[in-house]
């Protein structure tokens, strides 16, 4: 038996491990929590236990049904991680929200889900997001949940005050339902994907010895733990491996959180790599940061300076996932010497599909399997992943389920892909995505939104053209390309420089898919605009219904850089 079989037939509930990291490190430290007042509180991992039972009595004593769905809408904190494991403890399923839905889509997965109770946290918008719980849902305030939020049921504190803790250590059955995670949506009403503790085990476990990470790493937590990724990298992997975890109080105060975490392992969305860049490019100009990288004597001082001052001197482990990572972004920061690691994964396999391993690393490629994970490429391309963390279904939805998961066991992910010979994975678009032009030719768009993306005036970028005679590009522009938009001579050179991009990429492409157009939009799209999901992803669908209207002149008029 390998080593990796071993670990999945002798695999510990999530509570268990915590219970082990309570007894191998009670006074050590877990979390590390700032406050918006600037103020830092540090939780040990007996801290951490001792809370969670005390709330878990709380819930106890609630007499729900056994399994009922508590939902848990709140940024990340430590709290959100400890109220986590108390609805396990108390022998329920828990339901987190992104803590950026509309109150529409709040009460919609409430609805769906059918949650008794709800834990209320960091939130901003608390008024507007509230008229989506439901009068009848039993509230319990966080302690750093907004001050409006008050004096509906109970909160946090006082529950510490006046419950005594479980006296034992609960450990639920692997094969229970642990949580519904509702997907992000990018097409429409999410999908309740349900995990069982064998999942998360299986998770802990062999992540960990992929990453081999342990007690002496450090992360920071800021992406939403509502995303299976960052609840699978955080919170399931610290309950395995005993890691120190640090949050980040709010996006002013993220690049402080970044230098005071110094984190080991960086997990970051695209977005997030690309923000990162554009703050070393406003202190250090491109073309002068590639001249000084390659002066011998001085680039080691370079990388340390530069790295240091972002917070990420210590990065051992870049790992990026939940959209496509542009191929120029990739290779900048290898010049830093930050390598980063793709990987690919879905909520319905909780975030453990595939991964690059180090030194294995190729560009435009999500790494090959992980272990114990079996892929296959479909007769049209698609994805097929059979692995022991896919979902066991999606709640209240079994025809969706039969569509996802067929008869061997495979989930079919929607994405179009290849496999080298080295067994890495290369996503190649989405089957939903690609459209067709009114010449009757198919566009995939993600292959050439990533040619777009090398160039560092682009943020975002959203190829379509769905009966169109060619295809466009919808663009936002980085900080840096915008600011040049209020000199004219600036803009001018903006401009000449975006058309000749056009020109090089269509050189590059077939001719089917050469771009007639380049849109730029002078407002970042976001999840607020409803332009993006929780996780950043665009949502194509959203953007087309919203400005198809315009496609035709803005593809018709002679001019190949458009602003909207």
């Amino acid at each position: 038996m390998s080593n990796t079989q071993n670990s999945i037939a002798n695999l510990r509930s999530p509570l268990e491990a915590l219970y082990n990291q309570e007894q191998r490190q009670a006074s050590s430290v877990a979390f590390v929590q700032p406050h918006p007042d600037g103020s830092v509180r540090e939780y040990t991992w007996k801290e951490v236990g001792d809370e969670a039972r005390r709330m878990a009595s709380y819930i106890q004593c609630l007499d729900l049904e056994p399994g009922s769905r508590i939902a848990l809408m709140s940024g990340n904190c430590a709290h959100w991680i400890i109220a986590d494991i108390a609805i396990w403890m108390a022998g329920h399923i828990s339901v987190p929200l992104y803590p950026i839905l509309s109150s529409t889509s709040i009460k919609q997965i409430l609805d769906h889900s059918g949650a008794k109770v709800i834990f209320v946290g960091k939130l901003a918008g608390w008024e507007e997001m509230s008229k989506g719980v439901p009068a009848d849902i039993h509230r319990i305030n966080l302690p750093l949940a907004p001050v409006s939020a008050r004096g509906r049921d109970i909160d946090w504190e006082k529950v510490m005050t006046q419950c005594k803790p479980i006296s034992d250590s609960p450990v639920r059955p692997l094969d229970d339902v642990a949580t519904i995670i509702y997907t992000s949506g990018t097409t429409g009403m999410p999908k309740g994907v349900m995990h069982s503790f064998r999942t998360m085990a299986t998770v802990g476990t062999l992540a960990g010895d992929l990453y081999e990470t342990g007690p002496t790493d450090r992360m920071l937590s800021y992406l939403p733990l509502a995303h299976v990724a960052e609840r699978a990298a955080v919170e399931i992997n610290q309950l395995y491996q005993g890691f120190r975890v640090y949050f980040s109080d709010s996006l002013n105060t993220f690049a402080d959180d970044l230098r005071r975490a110094r984190p080991t392992l960086f997990f970051a969305v695209p977005r997030i790599w690309t923000k990162l860049q554009q703050r070393v490019l406003e202190q250090v100009p491109d073309e002068k940061l590639n001249r000084l990288l390659k002066t011998p004597v001085i680039s080691w001082f370079i990388r340390k300076k530069l790295t240091k001052a972002l917070g990420m001197d210590a990065v051992r482990i870049g790992i990026s996932g939940a959209a496509p990572l542009s191929t120029s972004l990739m290779a900048w920061y290898r010049s830093l010497g930050i390598e980063i690691l793709e990987g690919y994964a879905m909520s319905e396999n909780f975030a453990y599909s595939h991964s690059t391993r180090l030194g294995e690393s190729k560009i435009g490629y999500v790494g090959s399997a992980s272990p114990q994970v079996d892929c296959k490429i479909s007769e049209r391309g698609e994805i097929l992943v059979k692995s022991p963390t896919n979902m066991l279904g999606y709640y209240n939805e079994p025809e969706l389920t039969a569509e996802a998961l067929d008869a061997e066991g495979y989930m079919h992910t929607g994405d179009k892909g290849e496999v080298d010979q080295a067994g890495r994975l290369k996503i190649t678009g989405r089957l939903k995505e690609i459209f067709k032009t009114s010449k009757g030719k198919y566009v995939a768009p993600a292959p050439i939104e990533d040619l777009l993306l090398r160039n560092t005036s682009l943020e975002q970028v959203c190829v379509t053209g769905a009966d169109l005679p060619q295809p466009i590009a919808l663009v936002t522009l980085s900080d840096r390309a915008a600011a040049l938009l209020h000199n004219e001579s600036d803009k001018a050179e903006l401009v000449a420089a975006l058309e000749r991009l056009i020109k090089t990429t269509n050189a590059s492409l077939d001719k089917h898919e050469n771009l007639a157009s380049l849109v730029i939009f002078a407002q970042v799209w976001t999840v607020e605009s409803n332009l993006m999901t929780p996780t950043l992803k665009l949502k194509r669908v959203i953007i087309d219904e919203k400005f198809q209207h315009h496609y035709e002149p803005w593809r018709a008029t002679s001019e190949t850089v458009i602003f909207a």
